[in-house]
């Protein structure tokens, strides 16, 4: 099966399963369901075909582990059941009287067993329901999909498995001339080579980052690229060159589907990047959970008056000053106004007069005259000099006379 087929049916299966526990009045988040399945299908060590079309075998493997997980956990819990019980009759056979120190430990952790049995057997219910869902998608999915419709899609198309991929870029490998700021490490010289803790569970960064969450493992003897302290493979030589020449833009991007995919946090070890996530495992050990520092601006704005003043401006509340007010409108009461008249203001009214302003004006005659005087003509001839060192200025005053003009 291509990988995108893959993760369309496990989008589906995910799907299913949530209207399954809804119907029966079960919810069950999608991050939750998605990280149950993804972690089971993608685990090597559970034997799940991602190579072939989904069977019943496959949904019985989706189950197994867990299954197998809570049989060794009764099994377990069964032995110390019986031997607290076996202890408990041993302190309480032939006494009539025994301290609270001895038998109260032991009534702790009966009950503390009580409850593991009781969260097994919610437990081994979801995964009943569980296997019963995924059995009925099988069935929609055998109706639409049947075998001899795949076969046809497939028929000019080749199926590569993850062991293909890697023998087929064996020979490829980083060339250490192409890249003088970046530390690459190969099997041949690097010391416990295989122990390296290899980012995103050994998968190829590259192919993370650019597909839709496309999940392929990397081919170690390519090269391992040391990038501040963290070490990352590829599937090919191609693919670990583009990530080497801006590795923080790729792991911005494979941060950011984290983030939309919560399932892989746990599924590629991103804890690191994640540091306000704990792990279930580590829940009990820790006893104070860490919060996330949550910082922002806020503001408020009230209004000046929001409702209109009830202020009672001729309120007093001075008792003396009442009784002032009191005993001068009592005065008041006893008063006549008197008004009085001179022989000047008798049987007069106020008078007002109105006058025109004068208005601008102007004479014109018939003719208009003027006197000129004649313009002065006076020149001075010989500035030039001549012959002689000595200059003789001569005036010549040509003015007319006044009768002339």
């Amino acid at each position: 099966m291509p990988p995108t087929q893959s993760e369309s049916v496990i989008k589906n299966i995910i799907r299913e399963i949530e209207q399954e526990c809804a119907s029966y009045g079960e919810v069950a988040s999608d991050t939750l369901i998605a990280f149950m399945v993804k972690a089971v299908v993608l685990d090597p060590s559970n034997g799940f075909n991602m190579d072939r079309t989904l069977i019943k075998s496959d949904v019985e493997k989706l189950v197994k582990s867990e299954i197998i997980t809570c049989a060794q956990e009764v099994k377990l819990m069964t032995k110390q059941l019986g031997a607290l019980l076996e202890q408990l009759k041993m302190n309480v056979s032939s006494k009539t009287a025994i301290p609270t120190s001895q038998v109260f430990p032991i009534f702790i952790a009966l009950s503390h067993l009580w409850i593991g049995f009781q969260d097994e057997t919610v437990l081994i219910g979801i995964l009943s329901n569980l296997t019963t869902n995924l059995e009925r998608f099988l069935g929609t999915h055998e109706i639409l999909f049947p075998e001899e419709a795949i076969q046809d899609l497939l028929r000019e198309v080749t199926v590569k498995t993850d062991m293909y991929r890697l023998k087929e870029h064996m020979e490829e490998r980083v060339h250490l001339v192409d890249f003088r700021k970046q530390e690459w490490l190969f099997p041949e010289t690097t010391a416990n080579f295989d122990k390296l803790l290899i980012q995103y569970r050994g998968f190829c960064g590259y192919t993370l980052a650019t597909t839709d969450g496309l999940l392929l493992p990397g081919n170690p003897a390519i090269g391992i690229l040391k990038h501040k302290e963290k070490y990352y493979t590829f599937n090919s030589r191609s693919a670990a060159y583009s990530f080497a020449e801006n590795p923080e833009h790729y792991i911005n991007l494979i941060t950011e589907k984290a983030k939309k995919n919560a399932e892989l946090i746990q599924l590629l070890e991103l804890h690191q990047q994640f540091e306000t996530l704990i792990p279930c495992s580590e829940i009990k050990v820790i006893t104070k959970h860490i919060k996330p520092i949550t910082k922002s601006e806020t503001g408020t704005q009230t209004d000046t008056h929001i409702l209109p003043p009830t202020i009672v401006r001729s309120y007093d509340w001075n008792e003396w000053e009442l009784r002032r007010k009191a005993i001068k409108l009592a005065n008041l009461r006893q008063k006549v106004t008197h008004s009085v008249q001179t022989d000047l203001s008798h049987m007069r009214r106020e008078n007002y007069s109105q006058v025109y302003p004068t208005r601008n004006a102007a004479t014109q005659s018939m003719r208009e005259g003027s006197t000129a005087v004649p313009r002065p003509q006076i020149y001075i001839a010989g500035l030039r000099g001549g012959q002689t060192k000595t200059t003789y200025g001569v005036k010549v005053n040509l003015t007319r006379a006044v009768d002339e003009t």
